[in-house]
């Protein structure tokens, strides 16, 4: 497996709990878990080359990703695709549709973390085969 690069959090484990709202292979580190105090959760999440989420929503809630290592794409319905890289953030509101991944680049194997804080529930909207970006802002 190739390198994360500054990956201060580490790449834990196959992303086999969530997997429905993945394509390709994702690693989950989990840091806080919800309970009955702490409203939200947030576990370090690795996407492997073309590893991206399928078109998802969050209900009752909210999702917060911190970018910590590499690069990849982000992108909401009716948005241009956003470019992520190392120290970048996105807030994602209630019921906003949208997608987030380290999408492959030939001859580069670079992978993308990011903390993902989330607070209410995960509702997966489409699966997808492929995702085409029509418009960039870099």
């Amino acid at each position: 497996m190739a390198q994360v690069e500054n990956n201060i959090f580490g790449i834990g484990e196959k992303n086999t709990a969530f997997g429905q709202y993945f394509t390709g292979l994702t690693y989950r580190h989990p840091l806080v878990k919800k309970s009955t105090t702490i409203k939200a959760g947030v576990s370090n999440i690795t996407f492997t080359p073309a590893a991206r989420t399928n078109w998802h929503i969050h209900n009752n809630g909210y999702q917060i990703l911190l970018v910590t290592s590499g690069n990849g794409w982000y992108q909401e319905t009716e948005k241009p695709a956003q470019k992520l890289q190392a120290g970048d953030h996105i807030v994602i509101h209630e019921g906003v549709k949208h997608w987030h991944a380290r999408l492959k680049i030939v001859g580069l194997v670079i992978f993308l973390s990011h903390l993902a804080l989330v607070n209410g529930l995960n509702r997966l909207v489409m699966k997808t085969t492929k995702i085409l970006i029509i418009s960039v802002n870099a």
